[in-house]
């Protein structure tokens, strides 16, 4: 793929869609299939970056990975040889490349082994506080060095003892971190978040056979010792990928656009219930269950967009989708504002500075706040140069925003996109209309 793309302005968006699937689930897939007794086989496993370097990370953590694509349609299997809960040492240092899911969730199984393991990553990635997950797996006793809670981190496992433990910022990540942990310490582990996160963790656990309590509104219990089991499974379209196609359409009052296999967790769907709001037309024209993830197909028709303001759990809720709504936002009547966001500032990039930096080099007004941003309505952009920061939902997002711009767009460092969805601009351009 080029370093840079040009995007030029449409008039309709129209098509349907199957996503490569959800980054989060395939990740959670993966290293739970690691350390289950069997083989396992993923469908529609993630196509990004990241959650290659999960499966090189487990390939390297000796399990046998065997990945295909179809020659016709391009969806990814995986099939992964577990080794049951005792993984053998790596040759050298995994490389979690950009990935902060593979590095900090893979944490947790690695405090649980009876050696010593040295996860690292690019340079995006080694800027990337640790801090959330180091403190609680030091409690639970395994050996965790870093560089002022900064990888690359050093982990010598052994013998756990389960915690209770109430997470100070809401993570699901983290969560799943240290459940996986739990597997591995002796008693149970209990884990309390101060605002709901995403389940992914929780539900593919219980479909690869561990039994997770759920004691009361957002605590749960994991306990010690349990295998697991090997499970065939479709993964569910990304609905974080989704988000950025769901925008495109938001965008043009003629858009009608089909998507297939869609993610329909209820902890990641507030995005579509947020593009309600705003005026998009969203039908759910099927829904099913599969390994405890509801999955279905929607049928989206724009509208006039009106506004919206995101805070609170809701602004947790959304942190991946946060800054592609934000890029669109100009484009609203009433315009968004968006709070209780923090956590922007220190994912790849800090994406409450590059938001605004990309959407003042197309001319519109916004306000930037230490927790978030408020991007008024009514405005007309123009094409720009707009940096990607070597970030992937930036360089999305504004692909996204630079289809209703007057003039072309050129996304720099575009390749940021690899990280989760390498084929987002041939993707996008099939299904837009000029």
């Amino acid at each position: 793929m080029s370093a840079e793309v040009l995007i030029r302005p449409a008039r309709n968006l129209r098509g349907s869609l199957c996503l490569p699937g959800d980054k989060s689930i395939s990740h959670r897939y993966a290293m739970l299939a690691g350390i289950a007794n069997g083989v396992s086989r993923l469908e529609n496993f993630a196509t990004g970056a990241d959650c290659n370097s999960t499966l090189e990370c487990m390939r390297q953590l000796g399990c046998e990975v065997t990945r295909t694509a179809d020659a016709k349609t391009g969806v990814v299997a995986v099939e992964l040889e577990g080794s049951g809960l005792r993984l053998k040492a790596a040759d050298g240092k995994l490389d979690c490349g950009n990935s902060g899911s593979t590095m900090r969730m893979l944490s947790g199984i690695l405090a649980g082994q009876e050696f010593a393991s040295e996860l690292v990553g690019d340079a995006s990635l080694s800027r990337r506080p640790m801090a959330r997950i180091i403190r609680p797996l030091r409690d639970m006793g395994a050996a965790v060095g870093a560089n002022n809670d900064l990888p690359p981190l050093r982990i010598r496992g052994g013998r756990l003892k389960g915690i209770d433990y109430r997470l100070p910022v809401a993570s699901a990540q983290v969560k799943t971190c240290l459940m996986l942990a739990g597997l591995f310490a002796e008693g149970s582990t209990v884990i309390e978040e101060p605002v709901r996160t995403r389940d992914h963790g929780e539900l593919a656990l219980r479909s690869f056979g561990a039994e997770v309590d759920e004691l009361a509104s957002n605590r749960w219990r994991v306990r010690g010792g349990q295998t697991l089991r090997p499970i065939h499974a479709v993964v569910p379209g990304d609905i974080s990928t989704a988000a950025f196609f769901l925008c495109a359409a938001a965008l043009f009052p003629e858009a009608n656009l089909v998507l297939d296999n869609l993610l329909l967790n209820p902890t990641r769907a507030a995005v579509l219930d947020v593009l309600r709001s705003l005026g998009l037309k969203i039908s759910v024209l099927q829904v099913e269950q599969r390994h405890g993830e509801l999955t279905g197909v929607i049928q989206v028709r724009s509208g006039p967009l009106r506004g919206a303001t995101i805070a609170g759990a809701l602004s947790a809720a959304l942190i991946d989708e946060l800054p592609v709504l934000a890029a669109i936002a100009p484009y609203t009547a009433e315009g968004i504002e968006i709070r209780d966001a923090r956590e922007l500032r220190v994912k790849e990039s800090d994406r409450i500075a590059a938001v605004a930096a990309n959407l003042r080099a197309m001319g519109a007004e916004v306000e930037e706040r230490e927790d978030g941003l408020r991007v008024p309505g009514g405005q007309h952009l123009h094409g720009a140069e707009l940096p990607s920061f070597d970030d992937h939902r930036i360089a999305m997002a504004f692909a996204v925003a630079a289809l209703r711009a007057q003039g072309e767009s050129v996304i720099k460092d575009a390749d940021a996109a690899r990280i989760s969805f390498p084929e987002f601009y041939t993707t996008l351009e099939r299904l837009v209309e000029r």
